[in-house]
Order: structure tokens, then C-alpha cells, then sequence
């Protein structure tokens, strides 16, 4: 490290070894820690494929659900079993713990089934550590079942609430803007939400009470821009009337709604692409929406892809079983289309068991325009310095490679044009005066190392 640090120190900002490999010389000094630091300090463009309430910390998501008392929500969440219902009706949802329900849920069980639930304010310490580990991947025997059939679930009568889903924007927000990152296009929900009476919220209503808390001084203070996305649960019985439904309101909600998305497990084929083309063909008639849409996160070849891509998605989130595509791997060459990366996500939910397995170097290297993304990373206890610091350690980027994926992630993304050019010179200034720093010396040995989360401490042995 010392070596390093000299390297840098003596050399001047018009040095051809400055300008050309200061992070070769930073990657081959083996020391990670250092090498974490600059990823971290680094300036980032966006974050594209973000689900908002799947990415903010469980214990920021229990700190807001408790502070919603003074709105009138009080929540309540399963600590036991009491076998309180007999085999017949004792479902998978009975058996769930750290289900959350909501205080007007609580008082419709019988006193037995309430006996199971216990307030968010009187959980004990074993109890609350054991609520923050059931929103998070943080065990070997986890994985896609338990994320796709278990955390979700889980929420509950938490995601009814909008204000609650607004100070979880906010909270997104803060965390990007602390990791670097200039812009966030996350799946924001508009339907579903409820007053603690049980009353229906407009989707209108919840719009504008997202609107108003990014109005705040705060919001502004964390310097990222922000646009929403709508989300279609591609499997869902009455999918295609959603789709209708959340395509016309985005058309009307234009300043805040830039995109439409559809998520949901690939693997379930009720949910196949071709199924919607007809749908998305109708709403065109109505007016144009860009379409980001998750396709291609499946272990098996398929035609998810190509069919996505003629539903009219201009980017594709995961896309992992490109790869088995030969012609199409060429088509995407050079764009217009871009991949939405999630290398944390694709292996806690073993999509590759092993990073030799993922496709990523061979897109970026092709000349498919990539960009690295978090998708869930409250759920994986991640940051989107740390899907920066798997692409170096597994991938060898380079600097210039950084860069790119940087610039994509703003260039690809559906913000409003003019808004678009100055976040990309916004991007443009703050790395130069990036590498600037670093090519007269680097980061001062003073600087904190920063907060740091389970996936990267645990995987990479970096952390104090």
C-alpha cells in the first residue's frame, strides 16, 4: 500500500501514467480496502433497475413503520405459532413468521391468533433481530424460493401505506445519493394503498403524496434526481387490465411516471412476454411509453428475451440467458438496446452459483451497452459501490469500462431530455475532478472507510 500511495503521490496531473493507469496500479496493489474506498468515493450515474420498497435497509424500513404512529398506522408482526388454527386452514401465510399486519388487521383475528402478533414498539431485542433477518438474504439456506415466496409476503400491510412508501423514496434517495450516484428510475407502486381505517387511497392521491415529499428541502439535499416507474405483476390472473390501467395513468403522470415495467418470476409461464403483445399494442394507440421490462432472469434458454424486446422494451433488466441467444447476442451489439445489470442479485437468487458462470464480461466486452444496478439491495444488505467492487474483482474492469457503464446508466435512462444532458455533464465534471484527485495523489489517509454492508463484509473480507 505504501508503494502505492508513492506511485500516486509523485506522480503530476499531466503524467501519461497518471492519466492512463492510476487504477491499474490501484488494483494490482492487492490492497481491497483501499480499492473499496475509491469505488466508494467514486462518482456514479443512476440506478435503473430499483425496486423501492425491496431497497432500503430492514432496520430503516422498521424505524419509518414505527414513526408512521403519528399518521394512525400502528403495526403489528407474527412472533409465534400457537396453533391457533387447525390443519385445514393453517396455510402457508399462517405459518409465515414476521408476517406484518396492520393494527385494523389485528383487531378482525380472534384472541388467539392475536396472541401471535406482537406491536412493533414491544418487540424484544431477540425479537426485533429476528424481524430485521426475515427481509434480508443473509443465511446459506436462502435463496430464490425465500425471496420470491417469503419476503414479500412478509411485508404485508406495510407496502398499503404511501407515506410510508414516500419516506422509503426518500430513504432510497438518501442511500444513493451517499454512494455517489446522481439518479434513480425505481418501481414505485401507486395502487393498493390504504388509511389505517381500512379506506381506499386514489392512485391519483398516492401520486401526489409522493410528489409532495420530493418537493422537501431534504429530498433536494441528497443531489439525485429522481424519476418512477410503473410495475405490472406479469403472472397475475387479471395482469392485462392492470397494464391498461397503470399505462393510462402514466401517460397522465408524465412529470413523475416515466416508464412502465413487468417483474414477477420468468419461471412461472403464465406470465410468458407474448402474452401482453396484443395489450401493448392497444395502449400505442393511446400514446407512447418506454418499456424497461426484467426478462432473460431464468437458469434455462429461452425466447423471453426477443419477445420482450418486441413487446417494445428499450431495456432489459437481468438478461442473463442472453448468452444462449447466438443471433440475437449480435443484433444487441452497439445498442439501441441496454442490459440492466444485478450481479448481487443474480447470485443470492442462483441464478449463476458461481461468478465464472455470468454473462456480464461477455456483453460489456461485445459492445452490448451494460449498466450495474442494485434491484433489491436492501434485501441483499448491498450498495451500488459494492456491485461496482464484484464487477472489479471478478471481472478485471477497467477504469474506462467504469466509466462507460456510468455514463450508460444515464444515457439509457427515461428522464426528460434537457434533464438527461445535465445530469450527464453533471456526471462528466464531477469525474474529472475525480480523477483529478487521483492522479494527485489519491484519497487522504484520513478519510473514513465507509459504512459498509453484510454481502460485501461477508464475501470479501474487507471489513473491520
Amino acid at each position: 500500500m505504501k508503494r502505492l500511495l508513492l506511485i500516486l503521490l509523485t506522480l503530476t496531473p499531466g503524467s501519461t501514467l497518471a492519466d492512463e493507469h492510476w487504477f491499474d496500479v490501484l488494483k494490482a496493489s492487492g490492497d481491497d480496502r483501499m480499492l473499496y474506498r475509491v469505488l466508494h468515493a467514486m462518482p456514479k450515474g443512476g440506478d435503473l433497475h430499483n425496486h423501492n420498497t425491496g431497497s432500503v435497509l430492514p432496520r430503516d424500513w422498521l424505524r419509518i413503520a414505527r414513526a408512521q404512529r403519528e399518521r394512525g398506522y400502528r403495526y403489528y408482526t407474527k412472533t409465534k405459532i400457537n396453533n391457533c388454527r387447525d390443519y385445514a386452514r393453517a396455510d402457508n401465510t399462517y405459518l409465515l413468521l414476521f408476517r406484518n399486519i396492520s393494527q385494523r388487521q389485528y383487531y378482525a383475528l380472534d384472541e388467539c391468533e392475536r396472541s401471535e402478533f406482537t406491536a412493533f414498539d414491544a418487540l424484544s431485542p431477540v425479537e426485533e433481530q429476528g424481524w430485521l433477518n426475515s427481509l434480508k438474504l443473509d443465511n446459506e439456506s436462502e435463496g430464490r424460493e425465500e425471496f420470491f415466496q417469503k419476503h414479500w409476503q412478509r411485508m404485508g400491510a406495510l407496502t398499503e401505506n404511501p407515506y410510508l412508501r414516500a419516506e422509503i423514496l426518500f430513504q432510497n434517495m438518501k442511500d444513493l445519493g451517499d454512494d455517489g450516484a446522481i439518479y434513480l428510475e425505481t418501481q414505485a407502486a401507486v395502487g393498493g394503498a390504504r388509511r389505517p381505517d381500512g379506506s381506499a387511497f386514489t392512485m391519483d392521491e398516492v401520486a401526489n403524496i409522493y410528489r409532495e415529499r420530493l418537493r422537501q428541502p431534504d429530498a433536494a439535499e441528497t443531489g439525485v434526481t429522481v424519476r418512477l416507474q410503473l410495475m405490472v405483476l406479469r403472472f397475475a390472473p387479471n395482469a392485462e387490465d392492470n397494464l391498461r390501467e397503470l399505462y393510462e395513468f402514466a401517460l397522465r403522470n408524465r412529470d413523475l411516471y416515466v416508464a412502465i415495467n413487468m417483474a414477477g418470476r420468468e419461471d412461472n409461464d403464465k406470465g410468458h412476454p407474448r402474452r401482453f403483445l396484443e395489450t401493448y399494442r392497444e395502449m400505442r394507440h393511446k400514446g407512447a411509453l418506454p418499456l424497461s421490462i426484467h426478462a432473460g432472469e431464468v437458469d434455462e434458454p429461452n425466447d423471453h428475451i426477443q419477445d420482450t424486446l418486441l413487446l417494445g422494451a428499450s431495456r432489459i433488466g437481468h438478461g442473463i440467458n442472453l448468452i444462449t441467444d447466438d443471433e440475437l447476442m449480435v443484433d444487441l451489439r452497439y445498442g439501441p438496446y441496454l442490459i440492466e445489470i444485478n450481479l448481487i442479485s443474480n447470485l443470492l437468487l442462483e441464478y449463476v452459483v458461481d461468478y465464472s458462470q455470468h454473462p456480464f464480461p461477455e456483453f460489456l466486452r461485445t459492445g452490448i451497452p451494460v449498466a450495474l444496478s442494485t434491484d433489491d439491495r436492501g434485501m441483499w444488505d448491498s450498495t451500488l459501490t459494492d456491485e461496482f467492487f464484484v464487477g472489479v474483482k471478478e471481472f478485471n474492469l477497467s477504469w474506462e469500462e467504469i466509466k462507460a457503464m456510468g455514463r450508460n446508466s444515464l444515457q439509457y435512462s427515461f428522464v426528460e431530455p434537457a434533464v438527461k444532458a445535465r445530469l450527464l455533464e453533471r456526471f462528466e465534471q464531477r469525474m474529472q475532478a475525480f480523477e483529478r484527485r487521483m492522479q494527485r495523489g489519491g484519497l487522504a489517509n484520513n478519510d473514513d472507510f465507509p459504512d459498509t454492508r453484510n454481502f460485501i463484509c461477508a464475501r470479501y473480507n474487507i471489513c473491520d
